[in-house]
């Protein structure tokens, strides 16, 4: 019993089966006056097991952190979907993998959203996303669900859980995949203006059917990458992977001017290879640079025929990709620019789209198993070059590190870095606040919860003002 214990406390991926308000929480260190508003934070969390279901299609589940005057308070709840309250209702799991309904469950039941990947605040309104459905609006305080969000039914069908929010214009631009239906190769895209109007909603074809899950947007152009993870309606019917990994068919990214069509999309070729995470990209010269988190293989899905990819391929490392804008090539550039796994890149969002100089992303320790899990933070300059690293403790793992900044006009990176540790010998979880550009001195202040949170997916701060 003692071994089947312990092998459980080796990962933080099983679900808690609960909601909890924590009012005072004990603080080791001291938490930055500056810092007042809430860390958010979503990820997988099943209410009910479901055979054959992947880890990506668990209920969402929202973790807020609460900072004040050098106070802190948690809370966590379920997102209430149409799926979740049908699932609660039932008593047990109606849906299998990616919405897929199971044979027992009522007929008129159609919708398995989850709304478990990311939150963002933007005019106004605190959206769960996941990337199959539309937003989930949120109620800040209380974490109570107020349902799907369409824009005063200006947007529909699937809405991306990585939308980009322009420094500038204050506009955030999305798009969606499967835009025609499941397993289908249109993609869809628009924007909401800073005040939360929807100006822009459009559809149109990519190269085949692919799992889109992040995208590139600088202050000019957009950037659709269709990598070779593929979607096949014809392997799902037969019960063969809905989505797996066809690198013959090779990679394309789609660039289009923000102020121009869909029909003036321009193709760029490039390397088999996945992405989940875009980190920044910028024009500089004629060209796009982009850094992003590139795996040789993508990870956690099969081969067509049920083979599993290469373990030493599917791991993440720091990439740069450059795209000639001149006409000259139809070839995108990549190279890598570190041979650290790493995953969750961040920046200081305020230079979202523009010319960065610092960066974040968890890393795996290069002195452990190659493929082990994240398990601290690397702080890089904007040519990938690394300022600083922390290592957490053997066992312990990290999520995504959230760039807060100490105020309004700070300089770029000058600020904090919030990421919630899982502490593996106590099964239960700290939120570490980190100075953003010193790391390698270890978090400043640690907030500690009597419970752990799941490893999950995404989060972001929004300011008490």
């Amino acid at each position: 019993m003692l071994q089947d214990a312990t092998a459980e406390r080796r990962n933080n991926i099983a679900p808690i089966p609960f909601e909890a308000d924590a009012p005072f929480l004990k603080i080791v260190g001291e938490l930055p006056r500056e810092l007042n508003g809430t860390l958010y934070r979503n990820g997988p969390n099943p209410q009910f097991s479901s055979p054959g279901a992947h880890w990506f299609v668990g209920d969402g589940m929202l973790h807020a952190f609460h900072l004040e005057d050098g106070r802190a308070s948690y809370r966590n709840r379920w997102v209430r979907t149409p799926k979740w309250l049908a699932e609660h209702d039932a008593g047990r799991a109606l849906f299998g993998g990616f919405g897929r309904k199971l044979p027992d469950a009522p007929p008129n039941l159609t919708d398995g959203g989850v709304a478990n990947t990311n939150i963002v605040f933007h005019a106004g309104k605190l959206l769960a996303l996941e990337e199959g459905h539309l937003p989930t609006e949120i109620e800040p305080g209380t974490l109570a669900t107020r349902g799907y969000y369409n824009y005063q039914g200006r947007v529909a069908g699937a809405f991306t859980a990585h939308p980009k929010i322009d420094p500038v214009t204050g506009e955030l631009v999305f798009f969606g995949y499967n835009a025609a239906g499941p397993l289908t190769p249109a993609l869809s895209y628009g924007s909401i203006d800073a005040s939360g109007k929807a100006t822009r909603f459009e559809r149109f074809e990519t190269p085949y059917a692919s799992m889109v899950h992040d995208f590139i947007v600088t202050e000019n152009h957009l950037l659709f990458p269709i990598l070779p993870l593929t979607g096949s309606m014809e392997r799902a019917m037969s019960g063969k992977p809905p989505y797996a990994w066809e690198p013959e068919k090779g990679a394309y990214v789609g660039v289009m001017k923000r102020n121009g069509t869909a029909k003036d999309i321009v193709w760029f070729r490039g390397e088999a290879c996945y992405v989940f995470h875009i980190m920044n990209a910028w024009e500089e010269g004629g060209r796009i640079v982009a850094d992003v988190m590139q795996f040789e293989e993508a990870p956690l899905f099969p081969h067509p025929d049920g083979r599993p990819t290469d373990p030493e391929k599917s791991r993440a490392r720091h990439c740069r990709w450059t795209f000639d804008l001149s006409g000259k090539t139809d070839r995108f550039q990549q190279a890598y620019l570190d041979d650290l796994t790493g995953e969750f890149p961040r920046i200081d969002d305020r230079r979202a789209g523009l010319k960065s100089r610092h960066g974040w992303y968890a890393c795996a320790n290069p002195k452990g198993p190659m493929f082990g899990a994240l398990s601290g933070i690397v702080h890089v300059d904007g040519a990938g070059m690394r300022l600083g690293q922390y290592l957490l403790p053997s066992g312990d793992t990290i999520s995504e590190p959230v760039f807060v900044e100490r105020s309004k006009d700070a300089a770029e990176g000058d600020g904090w870095l919030l990421a919630v540790v899982w502490r593996a010998r106590e099964n239960r979880s700290d939120l570490a606040v980190f100075n953003a550009t010193d790391i390698e001195a270890g978090p400043a202040a640690l907030v500690q919860l009597g419970h752990r949170v799941p490893d999950g997916f995404h989060g972001n701060w929004v300011g008490a003002r």
